[in-house]
């Protein structure tokens, strides 16, 4: 019979990524949910580069989430979420949370390398962030130049509210084995271009905020001016050209299968972020 108990007590969680867009979240909803979280990053001594810092963060905790660094598609990313699945296992840690990408096909290795780690894994695709607009390199576009310069055209995507990522990674760590083996598809519940999105804030902050889509060789020079190395430059506009070509055009339902709730609107996002004072000037 399927475990669906959430039996927090006393269990440990390692969150990577702990200060980032989407463990920041995990580690707080977790620590809500009464589980005793171990954030995972250089500050505290873990590092995905050096192996030799795995061992330490892990020893002793029940489950983990993992958040590769800079993309799950990345390269060498299948060989470090792999090497550290079968290190956690080896240590007791088999129960693991994995971030991937909706629609990403240059994500599918790591999955794989997770599938054959030995842990109970669960993967998590997710839609585009919603937080892509107000955490990182694209809000200081909006913020200081009053422009969004990006290569997704005219495509449509059901933006994601990362606390869902983190509500439903939570539930995923405390519903037994209900989740394990499984691949959630998440999503937010409506679609918008990425001008319709870049719309709704400049509605919302009465800024006159705009979106200009350019190709992905273009921006990925742009990239190459902002000093990021080329052999990134190139694996992230490989990827811009794979999930931004049309195919993620669609509402995906994990998070209502999940947590039994419509996920969190673009709407209410923006509302609570210009709250924040999030894109002004």
């Amino acid at each position: 019979m399927t475990n669906t108990t959430r039996d927090t007590q006393g269990r440990t969680v390692v969150v990577t990524g702990a200060s980032g867009r989407t463990g920041s979240r995990v580690a707080r909803a977790a620590e809500a949910a009464g589980l005793t979280v171990r954030a995972a990053s250089r500050a505290t001594g873990f590092d995905w580069w050096d192996r030799s810092t795995w061992a330490d963060t892990l020893r002793g905790a029940d489950a983990a989430y993992l958040a590769h660094p800079s993309d799950v598609g990345a390269p060498g990313a299948a060989e470090a979420v792999g090497d550290l699945a079968r290190e956690a296992v080896r240590l007791g840690v088999r129960r693991l949370v994995l971030l991937s990408g909706r629609g990403e096909d240059q994500a599918l290795p790591t999955e794989e390398a997770l599938h054959g780690s030995g842990a109970d894994w669960t993967v998590l695709r997710a839609a585009w962030f919603a937080q892509n607009f107000s955490e990182g390199p694209l809000v200081a576009e909006l913020r200081e130049r009053g422009e969004l310069v990006f290569p997704a055209g005219e495509v449509r995507e059901p933006f994601l509210d990362v606390r869902d990522i983190a509500d439903v990674t939570v539930t995923a760590l405390t519903s037994g084995d209900r989740y394990v083996g499984r691949t959630i598809t998440l999503s937010g519940p409506r679609l918008l271009t990425f001008g319709e999105a870049v719309a709704e804030i400049a509605e919302s902050t009465g800024r006159p905020l705009t979106y200009r889509a350019v190709s992905t060789q273009d921006y990925g020079e742009r990239l190459l001016d902002f000093g990021l190395p080329p052999q990134e430059v190139t694996a992230l506009t490989e990827i811009f050209d794979t999930v931004l070509d049309g195919r993620n055009a669609h509402l995906s339902h994990g998070v209502q299968e999940v947590l039994g709730r419509a996920p969190r609107d673009f709407t209410d996002f923006v509302r609570e972020e210009t709250a924040a004072g999030t894109w002004k000037p």
